[in-house]
Parts: C-alpha cells; sequence; structure tokens
C-alpha cells in the first residue's frame, strides 16, 4: 500500500542527499522517481537539486507536474505515465515550501493512484514556527520521520537558526533562502541562549 511520507531535518542534516539516494536506490531497481522541487527554491539554479557533499540531479517543478497529472492521468488507469515512463514514486525536496493545496494534491497521488510520495523539509523555521507546508504534513502524512543532526555540542539538533554578524537573527520573513552563511543548526539549549559556538 501507498504511503505519504515526510521526512524532516534541520539545516545540514542531509536531506537532499538522502532523497538523491532514494531516486538513485529507484533507478538501481529498474524503476522511475520523479524528483520534484518547489519553484521557490532556487539556490542551486532551476530544475536542479544539489547536496552539500557535492551530490546533484536534474529536478522540475512540483506546480508544473501536480498540473500536468491533473490533466493527464484518470484514476483506475493500470499505469500512470510522466515523460513515457510509468512512475513509481514521487520524491519531493523542500517540502516546506508547499502550500497545504499542494500537501493535498500530492496525497492524492497516494490514495488514488497508489504511488508512494517521499517529502523532504524542514519543520519549521528560524523562529521554530512550522511552515505551512510542513504543518499539513505533519496533520496528514502516514509516516513522519526525522532525518537527525548535531548541534556543535553534539545534543540533537532542531533549531533551524538565522544569523547575521555572528548573532541569533529573532525577526524577519519567515522564507529567506540562504546556507551555511546565514543559518546553522542548534539544540534547543543552544538557540534560547543564542550560542552559535561555545566561544558565545
Amino acid at each position: 500500500m501507498a504511503k505519504l511520507y515526510f521526512r524532516y531535518g534541520a539545516m545540514g542534516s542531509s536531506k537532499s542527499a538522502n532523497i538523491l539516494m532514494v531516486r538513485y536506490n529507484y533507478e538501481e531497481r529498474g524503476q522511475y522517481a520523479v524528483l520534484l522541487k518547489p519553484r521557490t527554491d532556487n539556490r542551486d539554479g532551476e530544475r536542479e537539486i544539489q547536496s552539500r557533499i557535492g551530490l546533484s540531479a536534474p529536478a522540475e517543478y512540483v506546480d508544473d507536474f501536480l498540473k500536468e497529472i491533473s490533466e493527464t492521468w484518470s484514476i483506475g488507469s493500470d499505469e500512470y505515465l510522466h515523460h513515457g515512463e510509468k512512475v513509481d514514486a514521487v520524491l519531493v525536496d523542500e517540502a516546506q515550501f508547499l502550500s497545504p493545496e499542494e500537501i493535498d494534491t500530492l496525497s492524492d497521488i497516494v490514495d488514488f493512484y497508489e504511488i508512494p510520495v517521499i517529502c523532504y523539509g524542514l519543520r519549521t523555521d528560524f523562529r521554530s514556527l512550522m511552515f505551512p507546508g510542513s504543518k499539513r504534513l505533519m496533520e496528514i502524512a502516514d509516516v513522519i520521520e526525522e532525518v537527525p543532526t548535531v548541534c556543535w555540542c553534539g545534543r540533537r539538533a532542531q533549531c533551524n537558526t538565522r544569523f547575521a554578524n555572528g548573532k541569533i537573527v529573532r525577526e524577519g520573513a519567515q522564507v529567506m533562502l540562504g546556507s551555511n552563511e546565514s543559518y546553522m543548526a542548534l539544540c534547543r539549549k543552544h538557540y534560547k541562549e543564542g550560542k552559535l559556538s561555545e566561544k558565545d
């Protein structure tokens, strides 16, 4: 039975590397997994997913894919094709940037087409508040799994900390794209204390 998965983790937990490895596993078995990303995420350029360890692969935009399947797929078909290939799984990176409506449509792929959908993303923003897409996934996903990472102190890191000029930033827009130059994963204690390193 197909399921909707939400695999969440703090910044730097290798979510993008994980999704690329899952795609590779499908390919090794002769199966086709569609690799998607939200249009909002343009850090690695258009239509590409890239991990910090150097893995990368071409991807498509979630909204384009959902529009295409709404126009071409019909419930009860024997197989569902994308670019002429039978779809065995749908993999979504940076799912926190999706709307709740897009998450619901991804759940339709699971429920009505029997295709597993695996979403990767952040659970919360730099203020420890949920993104709308992540909130909806937490509400309806069949399987919720943490992709773990650690704080500089060795504890579990769960806070996506935005920083500038060596200080934690606690106000601002929810979405500000960035990587190691702007964000760091901290444990809850050091997030509260504002300690970006042992020296602080």
